[in-house]
């Protein structure tokens, strides 16, 4: 995978990762998604999955998979995927250097 389409899951993303996917029977991966819509123009998506589909990239960290399908990680080329739990509460989050603006929400990003 080159730089450009390299995606990496911090420790903290691949603890929980791997805590949900502990929980959920059948379940062997978290999918991330790239979906047009969202306040900024694309949204994130999150789903569990069973196994890889086609071409899907596949991340690995400790006990954590993560599925990213092809044409999402033309979008994703380069972030990060981090768990962060806050006064705000507890998410997943895209650090993305490809995106130029993004909501308050954080799963909603423009190019």
């Amino acid at each position: 995978m080159s730089e450009q389409t390299s995606v990496t899951i911090t420790e903290s993303a691949a603890r929980r990762i791997a805590q949900i996917l502990a929980s959920e029977e059948g379940k062997t991966a978290l999918r991330v998604s790239v979906e047009g819509g969202g306040c900024s123009g694309f949204s994130y998506k999150f789903d569990l999955a069973e196994a890889p589909v086609g071409d899907d990239v596949v991340l690995e960290r400790d006990a954590a998979r993560v599925i990213i399908d092809q044409m999402s990680l033309l979008y994703m080329g380069g972030s990060e995927i981090d768990f962060v739990d806050d006064l705000m509460g507890q998410s997943f989050q895209i650090r993305n250097p490809n995106a130029v603006a993004a909501c308050g929400c954080g799963t909603s990003f423009s190019i």
